[in-house]
């Protein structure tokens, strides 16, 4: 299993895309792949940097993909909540 995590935090430059597209060709219909993303596929392209790339990969993404989409608060600033008010909690005591 690969997991690419953050995707799309940044653009991809020439080599980084011609290389996401080699992997992603070679791991297509043998290999599990999860993808996460602050990003909608439908705004990989934009990240990827080219539109006949882009295709190709998400094709492969996305076509046989199981999609979990996540809201809610970030756990991040629940658990930086819960630690501060531990904290200050502690210090009344």
């Amino acid at each position: 299993m690969l997991i690419i995590d953050d995707f799309g935090t940044e653009g991809l430059d020439v080599r980084e895309r011609g290389d996401l597209l080699e992997i992603v060709e070679d791991r297509y219909g043998r290999s599990s792949t999860v993808v996460t993303s602050q990003r909608d596929p439908k705004d990989w392209h934009a990240v990827i940097g080219d539109e006949t790339i882009g295709d190709a990969v998400c094709d492969r993404l996305v076509h046989n993909a199981h999609r979990i989409k996540l809201g809610g608060p970030s756990l991040r600033k629940t658990k930086a909540a819960d630690l501060t008010a531990g904290g200050e909690a502690a210090k009344a005591k």
